[in-house]
């Protein structure tokens, strides 16, 4: 991805006639939003910011103090490729600042920054690749949503059973333009499930892509006469939709999570460690919705808190690659999550890991999707449900460190409120939950 200055992007729209610019952050949630200007208005937003009402976005400012503003980071330029010709738009995601120009706190891009300051500090640099799957769904006469998949084709299958071909390949030319880098892309086991890949970067680059990706995608679907979800279990028989998590340390250029011998450092481990102590005080951040619980032990999902090399049946597996490939990848997380929080609590639990020089625990080896009760009784659980999770959240010392308290209590409230409404109706579990289908 092209790195720009102020000069340079402004110099950029004025070359290629973009028209508008979209100014885009993420609420409490990990949704993006934005505010459109056009590209005359770009300098005053580069020295002053463009303000909005905090006050509507949920999760931020209460309307007694609602002023806040957006400040484009330049190095963020993208020019959305579904928006060519006359007209043209690009997006800017921005740093979020009170009036006084301190930062918001709230803003989860500024606590990720938090946290690769952190690493930095340390002497180290945190990388991440995230993997994430999603559904595509027929639309109905009037152009609704349906829960109807494209296709009835399985993991790996190819055209014409796989229906979802030709988007992926549009999806990942449409990324190439926006300055992210797929790597792999394929049909995934459930019916319309797909996946697609893309490059490790450091975190902060990562979790942009994340959203930008997920948008991209949802544009491309829709342009096709289709529906893209990121719920995590949309259809209860079959495959969930997660979100793997791919991360590593490098030090002085080289990357802790190199091996020889199968011996790893003792940063590394401790790193490893680290998310393994904390994994369940933070799932509701990683897995936000009741919908959210409906993954854990089936194939696609791990329960437990275990690790090893390879074996899919863990939380944590180290993949069987070298060099700067070399990586743990945490399988539990789903799409729903907002990914600077959990990038965030995730860098700082491993980094505590490492300054307290936890040891790792032995490596689980067994097939725990098939293992018998008394085998799995030795090992600890992540939460049964939201509900548990959010309790363990809310009494993380880590959590109160990273978050801001306001934050934390907005968030908790809000995924309360949720849990409540599907208990009402019956369906604890977020079974067919139509407001998250329709917004995740």
């Amino acid at each position: 991805m092209m790195r720009y200055t102020e000069n340079e992007v402004m110099e950029f729209v004025r070359e290629n006639e973009v028209k508008f610019i979209r100014l885009a952050f993420c609420d409490l949630f990990g949704a993006q939003k934005n505010i459109s200007i056009t590209a005359e208005e770009l300098p005053r937003a580069f020295a002053g910011g463009i303000s909005f009402d905090a006050s509507a976005i949920e999760g931020f400012l209460n309307v007694d103090r609602s002023d806040l503003f957006l400040f484009p980071e330049p190095d963020t330029l993208a020019v959305l490729p579904w928006r060519p010709g006359r007209g043209r738009a690009a997006r800017l995601f921005c740093e979020i600042r009170h009036p006084d120009g301190a930062p918001f706190e709230g803003d989860g891009r500024y606590l990720l920054k938090k946290a690769c300051a952190r690493a930095r500090e340390m002497g180290y640099l945190c990388q991440i690749g995230p993997e994430c799957e999603f559904y595509l769904f027929e639309l109905d006469e009037k152009g609704n949503p349906t829960t109807l998949p494209i296709d009835t084709a399985g993991y790996l299958d190819v055209a014409p059973a796989d229906r979802g071909e030709n988007i992926r390949r549009d999806i990942c030319l449409t990324l190439e333009e926006m300055g992210i880098v797929p790597e792999s892309f394929h049909h995934e086991q459930g019916p319309g499930q797909n996946e697609i890949d893309f490059r490790y970067s450091d975190a902060l680059t990562a979790a942009d892509q994340v959203v930008t990706f997920k948008g991209a995608v949802r544009t491309m679907a829709a342009q096709n006469g289709m529906f893209a979800s990121f719920l995590p279990k949309p259809m209860l028989d079959c495959a969930g939709s997660g979100f793997h998590i791919n991360m590593s340390l490098s030090k002085d250029g080289r990357n802790i999570f190199q091996n020889g011998g199968g011996q790893h450092c003792p940063e590394a481990e401790g790193f490893l460690a680290g998310i393994l102590a904390r994994v369940r005080e933070i799932t509701a951040i990683l897995n936000p919705l009741t919908n959210s619980y409906r993954r854990f032990g089936a194939f696609e999902a791990p329960r437990y808190i275990t690790w090893s090399h390879s074996n899919r049946s863990q939380l944590i597996r180290i993949p069987a690659v070298t060099g700067e490939y070399a990586r743990i990848e945490l399988r539990s997380p789903d799409p729903a999550c907002n990914p600077y929080f959990a990038f965030a609590l995730l860098i700082h639990a491993g980094l505590d890991g490492v300054e307290q020089g936890l040891a790792l625990p032995a490596a689980c080896e067994h097939d725990l999707y098939h293992a018998g009760e008394t085998l799995l009784a030795d090992y600890e659980r992540l939460p049964a449900d939201l509900g548990e999770a959010l309790d363990l959240l809310e009494q993380s010392e880590l959590v109160r460190r990273v978050l801001p308290s306001d934050t934390l209590a907005k968030f908790l409230s809000a995924k309360r409120r949720a849990q409540a409404a599907n208990l009402r109706a019956e369906d604890p579990f977020g079974l067919e939950h139509r407001t998250d289908f329709l917004r995740y």
